[in-house]
């Protein structure tokens, strides 16, 4: 039996993730907790910004993004690991039609809309350091979906946007 690189059952409809990326996305959790905890409430080091932006401006913002991230995260983790597909194939149904990496997706506005609440700098950073992780993984991630269903795939990649949507073409 193969070893297990993932907290996740090993499945042979779904191609599989870079082996960093569960580590990788729960140092990078810490990181952004712990700096965003930090400078927000007790240190106040790079928190600056927040004088020239208005919570309530911040606040509704943040509180969207977050709502969207949890509907991201949620749709697609219901979609991939929900269920099983009898014949592997590229994923395009609900938020996957719209982005091909909407969990990803989700963690970057999660943080995003945390960073709203509180404009931390060193937050901000941690956040750019978890977009590059992503990107970095999710490109992987692709070059492997690309092996298994080829043209397929390719096609999906040019009709659907990797963070942002795509305007449909009729």
């Amino acid at each position: 039996m193969p070893r297990q690189t993932s907290r996740r059952p090993e499945r042979d409809d779904l191609t599989g993730e870079h082996a960093l990326t569960d580590i990788g996305q729960l140092i990078l959790l810490v990181l952004f907790a712990g700096a965003w905890i930090a400078d927000t409430f007790f240190l106040r080091i790079t928190t600056g910004l927040n004088a020239l932006i208005p919570l309530w401006v911040r606040v509704p913002i943040g509180a969207v993004l977050l709502a969207l991230a949890a509907y991201l995260g949620t749709s697609s983790y219901r979609i991939i690991f929900g269920t099983t597909r009898d014949k592997p194939h590229v994923v395009r149904t609900g938020v996957f039609s719209k982005v091909r990496h909407p969990m990803y997706l989700s963690e970057i506005l999660s943080y995003l809309g945390l960073l709203l609440f509180s404009l931390s700098a060193i937050a901000a950073g941690v956040w750019l350091v978890a977009i590059a992780f992503l990107t970095y993984v999710s490109g992987t991630e692709e070059r492997r979906l690309l092996a298994r269903f080829g043209d397929d795939y390719a096609r999906y990649m040019r009709e659907v946007g990797m963070w942002i949507p795509r305007p449909r073409r009729r």
